[in-house]
């Protein structure tokens, strides 16, 4: 199974606002850059279309390291939330429906096609690779407003 590290960011000029998602997909020795853009939108929507985007570039099962500076979407996975929506038909421990919903299905979905591992990085540090998607996804903004 091929193995594929991914890194991803958003950002938002505004919350809500233009925003902008950038990815790097690596696998052996080749790297892919990904961006785009929304003219309005949150930061968490870009935040989980950053990682929707990029694993939907993958053409068959693959074992993938995913690392964001999200907490959001980081504890979806790694803390069982996502599958806690689901049980609860996409609410909330309070009760309340789950934002962005249609955009969590699908990841969630895209991620039950692949050997997923979510890591938190921290944001704007001296990671080359986050700091490398957040000038993507900062990148893409401009060209929007």
């Amino acid at each position: 199974m091929k193995k594929v590290t991914i890194y991803t960011d958003g950002a938002c000029s505004g919350n809500p606002g233009p925003g902008g998602w950038g990815a790097i997909l690596m696998c052996d020795n080749s790297q892919k850059e990904i961006s785009g853009a929304n003219p309005d939108t949150t930061n968490n929507i870009m935040e989980i279309t950053a990682v929707l985007e990029a694993l939907k570039l993958l053409k068959f099962e693959c074992e993938v390291e995913i690392y964001s500076d999200s907490a959001y979407v980081v504890n979806s996975f790694k803390q069982g939330w996502i599958e806690n929506w689901q049980k609860n038909n996409w609410k909330t421990a309070n009760k309340e429906p789950v934002k962005n919903r249609e955009l969590w299905e699908e990841l969630y979905a895209l991620t039950q096609k692949h050997k997923v591992k979510f890591n938190k990085v921290k944001g704007h540090s001296d990671n080359e690779f986050n700091n490398r998607c957040d000038f993507l996804a900062t990148t893409a903004i401009k060209t929007i407003t």
